[in-house]
């Protein structure tokens, strides 16, 4: 009975794993047909936002990519919640060349998540000349036409944004920093052509600031902590569609240990809890039946052999579930390759790690699943927020000394 219940399952998992690697070839086309398009010809002014707090492995080298676009006309408004804050004085040493950037000190959030304070108070202060507002971390490390190809969908005055992904490039390698980038390349991959399924992510995003300004959007981040969940959500509510650009899958570069990826990949799923909890559950039921298939498989593989019961279907039914996480692991590297060509060696470097580390990632979204449904708290920068509401985060502790 429990080979037929273990089977059961094992079938239902291999038809999400088959579905999965449909999608990764949907993916791939849509991957290299975006990124051989040329670019049109649409080059407004823009406002490029960078908040930030405390230092982080390769800023400076992030924060001279900010100042070096291939882009013929834009500003940059570095923001943080204090004057001392010393990725200031880092940026404060960089060749500004000729790109305006302003420096503007925003004070502590009160009323919402520091990062989106930062915004709302950036965004009071932009160029009057701006026409697209963009969005950036200063973890991200963006290519130098990275502006240009984030705000060249907004040609199409019909979009309601334009956005990129992150995609975690180890510096000196590592379990930790692999896993984390294997955990977070199931996400960039969700993205796609479908542009109703899409969503912003905080860290590359552009928008018309006719179109921010029109849906409130400033004011719609009061209490929120999460500023690409509720973009999103105003977004879908006003039925305008986002565009993912493949070119704009920017790379993170930096290492992990194991705390950190704990932190990093549970705080995201506590955040996707609160915000789109639609997402949230499908997630738990996923990772607990692909946890359960293979690990639980492989238990009773060596439970039927210590046994001496013949295990030749069980053996080749986890391989058929291996093969399809690593088929998908595979044509997701090779396809991202494409835009992220400047980092050939470090990305060969991970090709296994992206082909055999996936069982793993799927308990790790497991682990952080069932935390998130029962703890709402998290920290970001030396910040601990309790997550109430989508519009309620309240400060519980603010920690100076994390940015020192």
């Amino acid at each position: 009975m429990l080979m037929y219940l273990y089977y059961f399952l094992a079938a239902v998992a291999s038809y999400f794993g088959v579905q999965s690697l449909r999608s990764g070839f949907r993916y791939v086309a849509y991957v290299r047909r975006e990124t051989s398009k040329p670019l049109p010809d649409f080059h407004p002014f823009v406002s490029v936002i960078a908040p930030s707090r405390g230092l982080e492995s390769g800023l400076t080298d992030n924060l001279r990519t900010l100042l070096s676009q291939d882009y013929p006309a834009y500003e940059v408004l570095f923001v943080f919640d204090r004057a001392d804050d010393p990725a200031a004085d880092v940026l404060n040493q960089l060749e500004r060349g000729n790109v305006s950037a302003r420096t503007i000190i925003s004070g502590p959030a009160v009323d919402s998540g520091q990062k989106v304070h930062n915004l709302r108070v950036a965004v009071d202060k932009l160029n009057p000349h701006s026409e697209v507002v963009v969005f950036v971390d200063t973890d991200a490390r963006p290519g130098h036409l990275w502006l240009r190809q984030l705000v060249a969908p907004l040609i199409d005055e019909k979009l309601g944004a334009s956005s990129g992904y992150r995609w975690f490039v180890p510096l000196h390698g590592g379990f930790a920093s692999r896993l984390r980038s294997v955990w977070n390349a199931s996400i960039a991959s969700a993205l796609g052509e479908d542009r109703q399924k899409n969503f912003c992510w905080g860290g590359s995003t552009a928008i018309r600031r006719t179109v921010f300004e029109r849906l409130n959007i400033r004011e719609r981040w009061r209490g929120s902590v999460s500023d690409d969940f509720t973009v999103t959500t105003v977004l879908k509510e006003a039925k305008l569609p986002i565009h993912f650009t493949p070119n704009c899958l920017v790379a993170s570069v930096g290492d992990c240990d194991l705390s950190e990826l704990f932190e990093f990949t549970t705080r995201q799923i506590k955040i996707t809890r609160v915000y789109a909890p639609q997402l949230w559950k499908p997630l738990l039921l996923g990772s607990s039946l692909f946890t359960i298939v293979f690990f639980g498989g492989i238990l009773l593989l060596m439970v039927r052999i210590a046994a001496g019961i013949p295990s030749l279907t069980l053996f080749l039914v986890l391989c058929f579930v291996f093969a399809l996480g690593a088929a998908k692991g595979l044509i997701r590297w090779r396809v991202v390759c494409i835009p992220l060509q400047s980092y050939q060696s470090e990305m060969r470097r991970d090709l296994l790690a992206h082909m055999v580390l996936w069982p793993v990632a799927s308990v790790l979204y497991l682990y952080n699943a069932i935390v998130a449904g029962f703890s709402r708290r998290i920290n970001w920068r030396g910040i601990t927020y309790e997550l109430k509401s989508p519009n309620e985060a309240v400060i519980i502790s603010r920690d100076v000394s994390d940015i020192l």
